[in-house]
């Protein structure tokens, strides 16, 4: 089917809409003149903003695609995800959240000079920028490739029109427009989605006989307590291995992170933690009746064998052009919403590599560069980095049969980034040293798994007539944190090696941001604790060291610096004077938020009290 004129006027509306905003406020305010305006903005968002770019930045095109394919294939079971929702949103709101905005910081990695070293900030920005870079061209082509084979949308027109409108809104409108711009794409994305299960479901005799029928064809699935972690979906893989998963996401991500520092306190941005899960449930639940609606409709509509689409990842689209071919406006209106989808995750991802460049790259090594210099060099990395995307776009598109494992390379780092900042928030004992050898540990683990995993997986698809497809999962990491898939009907019996290959991609984050704390635990250990003298305080979370003291006392003792109050510790470097002054560009609190400021000074001293003393009576 060939788009008509609305359509493409629809799509065009959506970009020039995009585009106005990002003029918007680079014309007014302050006009992006200060650091703390173009990549905080100005720490003065709402909740509600502010949650529903935490929903967009990682709700991407592909999982607008892939995750109604899951459902369509294997049935309902990955709804389940849904219950780590809870847990994985519930943790940053009361352990990252309150350590990252208390220290009043700009990038997430300046966390990690503050607890461990110089060394260890470089080590882990280094990783997030690999990580960050290698995605964001991906998920900018991968959906105009499949666009492009459905409707024969024009690819590189697609491609180039998507990244350098981005790129624009991005540069001129710093964080405040990717985050509104964030906010108007969301509304696209669910009315996309929504207007596509309503004619569907209309078209097939209603909500209610799609629900009948699917439960009747074993689409409604029961809950699988299977413990094994080499089944793909359990609900335990999906309830508790994507608890990691989220908190790789909305933890420590420095995307997420930057989000929850522009709000306007402490308090706004918890309340934004709180206010993506039902946005999360809301999504989830559109995809999975997407899913349902495309198999009953699929049953009674089917298409010919000659346009059955090449891989399961282009099915959505098959669907909705057939179902809404009748309907002028509305495929240009899911085009917006996929589009939509990728718009709002290349913008996160300009945004947050703009801001760990200049944050811990840049200025620890010029301290003495003036406020508009560093305004202006941060707005030609965030315009460096768009035209960089352009270029990784390029560069997938010849990278064939590699593609897919070039996308798991996300997800491969996200796990071994969430290990390390636990190790520093949850075990005072652990070390520079420690840190830095616990994060190759789990890179190596991580791409060990991934990449053998994608030759197995590989391997086993030629001896099957099942093919394999990208991961239809239902946001981004999660995708990008897979190989390829294993067929419906996988090999029997794997040994060795193999059964380690087999290991449930939702296990991934857990298993290599458990070999980062235990490697990182174990060196830390062996080369000798950091002195409870060393220790900040602020950077150290009250939660799992209090755990601790039902232990013996002398495990206690190594694992808490010997047991040593650190309020009674030498006073060390704060975040401040570890930034020549500045902490990254940011102004100190004024006079309006003082109230606020009392509260944090609270919390520090609070922090302060013993981590785990050795003279409470030992159990």
């Amino acid at each position: 089917m060939e788009f008509t004129a609305i359509d493409y006027s629809i799509f065009a509306l959506l970009l020039v809409l995009s585009s106005a905003i990002g003029l918007f406020y680079a014309l007014t305010g302050d006009r992006q003149r200060t650091v703390q305006e173009f990549l905080l903005a100005n720490r003065d968002m709402g909740c509600l903003p502010v949650a529903l770019s935490l929903l967009a930045s990682f709700q991407s095109a592909v999982a607008i695609l892939g995750a109604p394919a899951e459902i369509f294939r294997f049935g309902t079971e990955y709804w389940f995800l849904g219950c780590s929702y809870f847990l994985g949103l519930l943790i940053p709101a009361h352990i990252f959240i309150p350590i990252f905005y208390r220290l009043r910081i700009t990038s997430a990695y300046e966390y990690l000079e503050l607890r461990f070293n110089k060394t260890v900030r470089v080590f882990g920005t280094v990783t997030f920028i690999f990580q960050m870079v290698i995605y964001m061209g991906v998920v900018l082509y991968a959906p105009a490739l499949a666009l492009n084979a459905v409707t024969g949308f024009d690819l590189w027109s697609a491609v180039l029109t998507m990244g350098l409108v981005c790129t624009l809104y991005t540069t001129l409108g710093g964080l405040k427009a990717v985050i509104w711009t964030d906010v108007f794409q969301t509304l696209v994305m669910l009315a996309g989605q929504v207007a596509v299960i309503v004619v569907g479901a209309w078209r097939v005799g209603g909500m209610a006989r799609v629900w009948r029928v699917a439960e009747q064809e074993g689409k409604i699935s029961g809950i699988d307590l299977d413990p094994n972690p080499l089944e793909r979906h359990t609900f335990w893989s999906l309830a508790v291995g994507g608890i990691f998963m989220m908190l790789s996401l909305y933890g420590v991500n420095q995307a997420q992170v930057q989000r929850y520092l522009s709000a306007r306190s402490e308090r706004e941005a918890k309340l934004s933690c709180y206010a993506v899960f039902p946005c999360q449930q809301i999504v989830l639940c559109l995809s999975c009746l997407t899913g349902l609606v495309m198999f009953v409709y699929d049953r009674e509509h089917p298409l010919a064998p000659t346009q059955r689409p090449s891989s399961y990842d282009q099915l959505v689209l098959y669907f909705v052009m057939d179902v809404l071919k009748d309907l002028p406006g509305l495929p240009g209106l899911f085009v917006a919403c996929l589009f939509s989808g990728a718009l709002s995750t290349i913008s996160s991802a300009f945004n947050s590599l703009a801001t760990v460049t200049m944050e811990d790259l840049v200025r620890p090594h010029l301290p003495g560069l003036s406020e508009s210099r560093a305004t202006l060099l941060s707005k030609l990395l965030a315009l460096g980095y768009g035209l960089l995307c352009l270029g990784m776009a390029y560069v997938s598109s010849m990278l064939g049969p590699v593609l897919q494992a070039a996308i798991s390379i996300f997800g491969m780092v996200g796990g071994p980034l969430l290990g390390l900042f636990c190790l520093g928030m949850f075990f005072p004992c652990a070390n520079p040293t420690g840190a830095i050898v616990g994060l190759l540990a789990g890179l190596a683990m991580a791409f060990w798994i991934g990449i053998g995993s994608f030759v197995y997986n590989s391997a086993a698809a030629k001896g099957t007539a099942n093919s394999t497809a990208l991961p239809p999962v239902g946001n981004l990491s999660t995708v990008l944190a897979t190989t390829l898939l294993p067929s419906t009907s996988a090999p029997p019996g794997p040994t060795g090696l193999q059964r380690f290959y087999s290991l449930s991609y939702m296990w991934y984050s857990a298993h290599n941001s458990t070999t980062v704390i235990l490697v990182g635990v174990l060196v830390s250990l062996l080369t000798g604790p950091t002195p409870a003298a060393a220790l900040d305080p602020r950077t150290i979370s009250p939660v799992v060291p209090r755990l601790l003291c039902c232990l013996p006392p002398k495990i206690r003792q190594w694992l808490c610096c010997g047991g040593a109050d650190p309020a009674q510790a030498p006073a060390h470097a704060n975040s401040t004077e570890k930034s020549k002054g500045v902490p990254n560009g940011v102004a100190h609190p004024g006079p309006d938020r003082q109230e606020e400021e009392e509260e944090e000074q609270g919390y520090i001293r609070n922090s302060g009290a013993p981590i785990c003393s050795v003279q409470e009576t030992s159990f």
